[in-house]
């Protein structure tokens, strides 16, 4: 318990940090929220009294302590390119991202971990070297051109993949709202079409969120197996006419799970805070999109409150991951 305090209080100058960063970050980009609101051709007067209600007549200081006394109340603030509060535009937009992010690390995952004890297994060889040069494309791939590649290709040409135009069809109504995850609501309410259609528009964005994904987990996942199969307990096993089977998956794949387990609790983070570029491509209504119309709308709040959320998550997940490596070592927790 006093690891967790100690992990938890740590989180506290970061996020401070961060609504101090990007809070002073905000106010000197170049723009007006107001006369972007208004319009070019707003009158001064009309401006001079939206820059009042938006709170923006007020001197620096007082708009930063309105700012945190709000983050306090729970407040995130007002997007005013949209009529709505944050907090509430993120309650119906968040869960897109949730699923779009959780959707990748599942490709991630079942991908990245088999190429990279692949990869560790048959070091030197030419499969190796193969999977190697997959991580490095994958890590080094531009997401928007990936992006577009896949549009350009599936939908346009082939035809494999719907419209991105977002989570389903026009004509498919979505699944009674649950969880806000639709493959998820489509399964516990028993909506066949919503499901195959979800996760027909699912996929595709999917797939090219979760190359970098992929790119990394192989590669750490190669780096961890490496070190394990070095180890003296691996050649008594194999000594002991252990099957390769058996002595990889048991032995080996066990004692690299604490660093694989580091790297897709990290790359978790990352997916969630990081779907921007690939929801702008997709049109999917999530997080990310949100961002992108905000930051267009010189709009304060959202760019503010996504920047926070995103802190905190990365810092939730390091510290679930911290605290699983716990699990494996009883030292980290004493530590």
């Amino acid at each position: 318990m006093p690891f967790v305090f100690q992990r938890v209080f740590s989180m506290i100058p970061t996020l401070a940090g961060v609504v101090v960063g990007i809070f002073l970050i905000t106010r000197v980009l170049p723009g007006d929220p107001a006369r972007t609101l208004a319009g070019e051709q707003a009158a001064p007067s009309i401006l001079a009294k939206l820059r009042e209600h938006m709170g923006l007549d007020k001197p620096l200081w007082q708009q930063f302590v309105d700012y945190t006394a709000g983050l306090f109340r729970g407040d995130l603030g007002y997007a005013w390119h949209t009529g709505h509060p944050v907090a509430e535009d993120f309650a119906t937009r968040f869960p897109a991202t949730v699923e779009l992010g959780i959707a990748a690390l599942f490709i991630g995952v079942i991908a990245g971990i088999p190429l990279g004890v692949l990869s560790a297994v048959k070091h030197g060889r030419f499969i190796d070297h193969v999977t190697r040069v997959i991580s490095l494309v994958g890590a080094s791939m531009p997401l928007f051109w990936l992006g577009l590649l896949v549009i350009w290709l599936c939908y346009s040409q082939l035809g494999w993949a719907p419209a991105p135009v977002g989570r389903l069809g026009d004509d498919v109504q979505p699944p009674t709202h649950i969880t806000g995850l639709y493959l998820l609501d489509s399964i516990l309410t028993g909506d066949t079409m919503a499901l195959g259609n979800s996760f027909a528009h699912l996929i595709w964005p999917a797939l090219v969120l979760s190359v970098g994904a992929i790119a990394m987990i192989s590669r750490m996942t190669r780096s961890a197996m490496l070190e394990v199969l070095g180890q003296d307990y691996i050649r008594t096993a194999h000594a002991k006419g252990l099957s390769p089977t058996t002595v990889v998956s048991v032995h080996a794949l066990k004692n690299a799970a604490p660093a694989i387990t580091t790297i897709v609790g990290l790359e978790l983070g990352q997916l969630l805070g990081g779907a921007v570029i690939t929801e702008t491509i997709f049109s999917w209504p999530g997080i990310g999109g949100y961002v992108t119309k905000s930051i267009d709308a010189t709009d304060y709040a959202p760019v503010q409150a996504i920047t926070l959320l995103a802190a905190v998550i990365y810092l939730v997940v390091n510290l679930l991951v911290d605290l699983s490596q716990g699990m494996f070592d009883p030292r980290v927790r004493h530590g």
